[in-house]
Formats: C-alpha cells, structure tokens, sequence
C-alpha cells in the first residue's frame, strides 16, 4: 500500500468515536419505530426523552440522533417548543401511499408469470395471518397483510423496488392505527388476499391485478372514511 494510500486510511480514525455512537442511535431508532408500528405509541403521541432515556439509558443526543431518522422515515415529526410526536397521517399521505400500491403491486402481480418468481412467501404470509385471526389477533392480521402486499411486490424481482418500497410499508402500518377497530377493518380483505392469490395461482395473474386494484381502492376510501370521523 503506498503512503498516500496509508495517509488517506489513516484519517478514518479521527471517525472511530462514531462508531458505538451511531450503533447505539441505530437501536434505539429500531426500538422506537417498533413501538410506533406495533401500535405502542399512537399517531399524535408526544415522544418523551427524558422516559425514553432513563427506560433505554441512552443518552438525549443518541436519542435525538434516533429520532432524527425517524423523521426522515415519516414516522415522528418534531415540533418546535413541544417536542417529538408519532406523525398523524393526512388524508393527502393515504391516497399517495394507495396510489404507489396500486402502480407497484398490480404490475408486480401481471409480471409474476413473465418473470417466474416462487409464490410461497405469498402463500405463507397468507397461512399466518390466518393463523392470527383464529386466535382473534387482528393486530397481527394487520402486520400479515402488509408482509402479504410485502411479498406481491417481491414477485416483481426487483431488491432495489423492495427497498424502496420498505418505507411505504411502515407508513402504511401507521396509517392502519387510524382504524379504531382493526377486527372490522381487516377480516374482509384477508378474505380478498386470499381470492387475489387463487386467482395468481390459478393462472389469471390479469385476474389477480384487477381483484387487486379494486381491493386496495376499497380500502382506501374505508381509511379516508376512518379518517374523516376521527379527525372530521
């Protein structure tokens, strides 16, 4: 290695500090966005650092580091003089999250036969959420239906798509929180993921995109409705 090489290595050093700084962000980051998924902390909840802190022992600047990528994520937003909220979705975030589905999803669904990627994630996040619903944990349904649309749009083939889309799949868990009664929000269309993936199976993946575009139009405006009466 020549010197200048060594030299230019050398300067990663004065860096090394980061390194447990940012890992340590980096978890907190992981365990708070769970909490906000899972339904811990509600859209409009008011993030508290010093209980954050003192439950995490962490630090407020890892804390704020944290928070600094949920931000980014579309999950929290900071408010000046009051602090960090979970994001409370408009009506404007849900037709933009269904409008992006629909493009992506439906195409992944009419290319799968072209492209010939494996159903079996599709059929197995189907089996779970079934699984969760005879044991009454619509909560749960609502997590398998997203890695259910999570895996339509894995047919596409595509790993720069399926990172792409990660962040559309979080915002839709949290846009999913404004349904007070996940029970009637979610046992309909795990009887509609089943029907858009007989169809796919059978062989009519044209089928399985128009069963597709319609579901998600209905869920749209069933979120919209949900929204409006909470916020209304």
């Amino acid at each position: 290695m020549t010197r200048t090489a060594v030299a230019t290595y050398a300067t990663l050093a004065a860096h090394r500090t980061k390194l447990d700084r940012a890992s340590r962000s980096a978890q907190v980051a992981d365990i708070v966005r769970d909490g906000i998924l899972d339904g811990t902390f509600r859209p409009g909840t008011r993030l508290s650092e010093p209980d954050i802190c003192a439950a995490l022992t962490v630090s407020r600047n890892t804390l704020r580091e944290a928070f600094r990528t949920l931000i980014e994520e579309r999950l929290v937003v900071h408010e000046l003089n009051r602090g960090v909220f979970v994001r409370v979705p408009t009506v404007e975030d849900i037709a933009e999250v269904y409008r992006c589905r629909r493009i992506v999803e439906c195409t992944a669904l009419r290319d799968q036969p072209r492209i010939g990627t494996d159903t079996a994630p599709v059929a197995a996040t189907l089996e779970r959420a079934d699984h969760c619903a005879a044991q009454e944990d619509w909560t749960g349904v609502g997590t398998a239906d997203v890695d259910f649309h999570r895996a339509v749009t894995a047919l596409g083939g595509s790993r720069l798509l399926d990172s792409l889309m990660a962040g559309v799949w979080n915002e839709l868990r949290l846009i999913f929180h404004v349904v007070d009664d996940p029970e009637t929000f979610h046992r309909p269309y795990l009887h509609r993921n089943h029907e858009v993936f007989d169809a796919l199976s059978g062989g009519s993946a044209e089928a399985a995109a128009g069963l597709l575009a319609d579901y998600l139009g209905d869920a749209e405006a069933q979120l919209r409705a949900a929204y409006a009466a909470a916020h209304g």
